[in-house]
């Protein structure tokens, strides 16, 4: 019995058939099943009748070590660039541990190139983790040490770093990475919606691309994922515009109000390897990208952030006493209806927030446009109220731009007003 062998695996009642394939572990089978899925099974426990043999050709296992554990190692080549693989948890880098059945995260560079071994001969890699969490349990302290992580592989000569994310809140942490870095060279970060033991995975296409997209000539903190449901291209979308619209397409991820900052062609990233020329010729730019860097070893880090920020959503029927955990907090992100409303008997609500301390930002709860408290009486007595307009920014970016802006710049209210990282398009006025 060969990996590449179809088999017949019964155990408990229930038989499986399917190919046998390479195991990290001596005491469990891993079968390929025809529907794509992969299942583990216990090898003592088990009975196994090969159907056929050699029906697949199969890469061999990992090499293993005394205690047979999987094993790679990097090798460096001088002419390659180095791209610097930092985790923070997500699918994207996740195995099946066939044990419990469970997909388990994979952290270090010579597990992700295990995970994809696509990745190999693209560059070379140096891996780090910050932090082994679920992407909700995401928390501002990360933030501060994922951008310190950042900056130290840039100036330790990183041409382009790719941050393995968790999809739920890639956008939140992208955006912080948007404010507090001043990178010369790419940030993209990537993760992946499905795992590598589902046959509609789409780790491998979002992680190629997010290297070839961290070697490519340009300075942008980016998301690559999906760009459509097909496995044709990735967009890339600037970290402070981009908003996960669904919660388990492959295509997840819009940049909101525009098309994304650019798309890259999954062949042609697929067949640059390590030409650079090639990784900028597989994507397609929209508007026009940040350029890199002259000095590639410098990089501008303000990563203080204020926690004491709160985003609310009004809804009809909202009672005002909801709002009394706001009382002191240093800044509070309000997504309103529409052009920017709340029920009018909120508004002492909020105007005691302001008079208190508390810097109040309008964002809207509509997927795009931009906050105009000047059309209808309500916006007006907000204004009057010492309200924020935020323009189009979107919510969650809001929320992390003040956290921001309430940490590192003198006048935080006049900076939410203002396009720090991309989060604020220009306002079009009509001629006067």
């Amino acid at each position: 019995m060969q990996p590449g062998d179809r088999v017949r695996v019964e155990r408990g009642g229930v038989t499986n058939e399917g190919v046998l394939l390479p195991s990290t572990t001596r005491d469990h089978l891993v079968v390929k099943l025809d529907g794509g899925y992969n299942v583990g099974v216990d090898r003592e426990a088990a009975d196994v009748e090969v159907v056929e043999s050699g029906v697949r050709e199969v890469d061999p296992a990992a090499e293993t070590d005394d205690d047979g554990d999987a094993t790679s190692e990097i090798t460096f080549d001088e002419d390659l660039p180095t791209v610097s693989l930092i985790s923070t948890g997500g699918t994207i880098a996740s195995t099946v541990d066939y044990r419990t059945g469970a997909v388990t995260a994979q952290f270090d560079a010579e597990d992700v190139l295990r995970a994809v071994p696509e990745l190999a001969g693209r560059a070379n890699y140096r891996g780090r983790v910050v932090a082994n969490i679920l992407s909700e349990n995401m928390e501002p302290s990360i933030w501060r040490d994922l951008a310190a992580a950042v900056a130290e592989e840039v100036e330790a000569g990183a041409d382009g770093v790719v941050v393995m994310h968790g999809t739920d809140t890639m956008q939140y942490s992208a955006s912080a990475l948007s404010f507090m870095l001043d990178s010369p060279v790419p940030v993209v970060f990537t993760g992946s919606q499905r795992s590598a033991d589902r046959p509609s995975s789409d780790n491998v296409m979002n992680a190629v691309c997010a290297v070839e997209a961290a070697k490519a000539d340009h300075a942008e903190t980016l998301v690559c994922m999906h760009a459509g449901p097909s496995d044709d291209a990735c967009a890339l979308h600037r970290g402070t515009r981009v908003r996960k619209n669904h919660t388990s397409r492959r295509d997840a991820f819009e940049t909101v109000g525009a098309a994304p900052l650019g798309v890259i062609d999954y062949g042609a990233a697929a067949e640059a390897g390590a030409d650079g020329d090639a990784a900028d010729a597989a994507i397609e730019w929209n508007r026009e990208p940040l350029p890199r860097g002259d000095d590639e070893g410098t990089v501008g880090v303000e990563s203080d952030l204020d926690g004491d920020v709160e985003l609310v959503k009004f809804t009809p029927g909202m009672d005002p006493a909801a709002w009394d955990y706001l009382d002191g907090k240093d800044g509070v992100v309000v997504e309103g209806t529409g052009l920017g409303h709340v029920h009018t008997d909120l508004i002492p609500r909020i105007e005691e927030l302001v008079e208190g301390g508390t810097v109040v930002a309008m964002t809207s709860q509509c997927l795009a446009g931009r906050v105009c408290d000047r059309v209808y009486d309500t916006g007006r007595d907000l204004l009057d109220a010492g309200v924020v307009e935020a323009g189009d920014t979107l919510p969650g970016t809001a929320k992390v731009k003040l956290m921001w802006a309430l940490a590192n710049r003198s006048d935080p209210a006049e900076a939410m007003g203002r396009d720090l990282a991309g989060e604020l398009t220009e306002e079009s006025r009509p001629w006067r």
